[in-house]
């Protein structure tokens, strides 16, 4: 490919690409189902003159004036501490022609992306980056963690140095001037448009790729071109979106680049939260005793993207690096079953069923890892502990006995708690 060979080439002739079957194809990827946008229009409605709005669609993006990009509709979902997680909703014909942009430039940037960047990247899963993350600390034995935690990230993106970024590859006139209409539309709150100076919400189809080019250069590029060569000791880093963390062997090293990284991420206009920030002492833990005069906490522990790692001894004695369903994940995932049997109590039992089943796969399809499934075990229990409990107060006559409730099981079942990434189910499906 182009891009591969010429790393340094600026592409001046993309939009010749964005034609009626190109837009046909970004429609098609686009989720037709999702949140509608200011203008309320479904992906249903869309599609009831789909070959007239993709034209006039495509008119309108390459003439220039005669596009206008929408604001993108604000709402605000729970986050896991608590706290509420703005989500920036385009309308879906925005959708479609984002998807487009995203589908022309993709194929440049994946040539550009370093391997320690796995989020919202084709090929690349979550349970790589936790692979990758698990690996390096074993061989090391262990080391020191860095937790790298930015401080509202998709809202602080600077957009003079996006722009700096963007056009080191990406010199198209139409291309940069529909990235730059969505990075200037306005967010629509509560009746009122506002026009933010910086950022690229979150819920838009271009805003991970977007996000993952921001941060290649402020942070990997960084790491792998100037501080890797000055470490002492070996060194890596695991970036998935804005969630990022550093293991290093030798704890000066990790002293060091922890004090100069707010210096970095400042100089683009990003923020470290001073608190989630943190070193973590992951050293394999010794039977030894320790040196006088040597002050450690014992092997810490850290969570990434969901999974608590923590040092634990094997079968066979020996110490080995585990991950296990964070406890912050656990109890949300809980509350949620809680909350839907609560809802939805009074629904037939076969449906209940059905539903239940497909959030445990869900469930088990992505915590379902080597060494984690006490905590599949545990959560498949505590659901039906809720269902029997939720099953009891459909009326006075309804409770139910456990001998009745596994009965129901009998009839019902629920999905197994099988580690479904584990190494052994990869060895018998290889």
């Amino acid at each position: 490919m182009l891009a591969k060979g010429a790393p340094d080439m600026g592409f001046t002739n993309l939009a010749h690409h964005l034609d009626l079957e190109w837009l046909k194809e970004a429609y098609r990827r686009t989720r037709k189902n999702g949140a509608v946008g200011v203008d309320g229009q479904t992906g249903k409605a869309y599609a009831d003159n789909l070959e007239g709005n993709l034209l006039s669609l495509l008119r309108r993006a390459k003439s220039g004036d005669r596009y206008k990009a929408p604001p993108v509709r604000r709402v605000h979902i729970p986050k896991g501490d608590g706290s509420l997680r703005p989500l920036g909703i385009p309308t879906f014909e925005d959708k479609v022609l984002q998807r487009a942009v995203v589908m022309l430039l993709e194929p440049i940037y994946e040539q550009d992306f370093l391997d320690c960047s796995f989020g919202f990247r084709p090929g690349r899963s979550a349970h790589q980056a936790l692979a990758k993350v698990r690996d390096g600390l074993r061989l090391m034995r262990g080391g020191w963690v860095l937790e790298v935690d930015i401080r509202k990230y998709f809202d602080t993106i600077d957009h003079t140095h996006l722009r700096g970024f963007l056009n080191q590859r990406v010199r198209d006139g139409v291309v940069k001037r529909l990235i730059g209409k969505w990075l200037n539309a306005g967010v629509l709150e509560d009746g009122c448009v506002t026009h933010p100076e910086s950022g690229s919400p979150q819920g838009g189809v271009v805003s991970p790729l977007i996000s993952n080019v921001y941060l290649h250069e402020v942070l990997d590029v960084w790491f792998d071109k100037e501080v890797m060569p000055r470490l002492h000791g070996r060194a890596f880093l695991v970036r998935f979106a804005d969630d990022a963390l550093m293991g290093f062997e030798n704890e000066e090293d990790a002293r060091k680049v922890m004090a100069v990284l707010p210096k970095r991420f400042g100089k683009y206009g990003l923020t470290l939260h001073p608190e989630k920030t943190r070193l973590v002492d992951f050293q394999k833990p010794t039977e030894k005793p320790r040196k006088l005069g040597v002050d450690r906490t014992g092997p810490g522990s850290f969570d990434l993207l969901g999974f608590t790692h923590h040092w634990a001894k094997s079968r066979d004695g020996y110490w080995v690096i585990k991950q296990k369903t964070a406890k912050s994940r656990y109890s949300r995932a809980v509350k949620r079953v809680a909350e839907w049997l609560r809802e939805h109590r009074h629904m037939p039992v076969q449906k209940q069923h059905q539903m239940l089943c497909l959030g445990l796969k869900g469930h088990f399809g992505y915590y379902g890892i080597t060494g984690n499934s006490d905590a599949l075990t545990r959560f498949k229990r505590r659901v039906i502990h809720l269902w029997r409990k939720w099953l009891s107060r459909r009326s006075q006559k309804a409770r139910k006995t456990w001998e009745e409730m596994y009965r129901l099981l009998v009839r019902y079942p629920l999905p197994p708690a099988v580690a479904i990434h584990s190494k052994l189910a990869r060895a018998a499906n290889p």
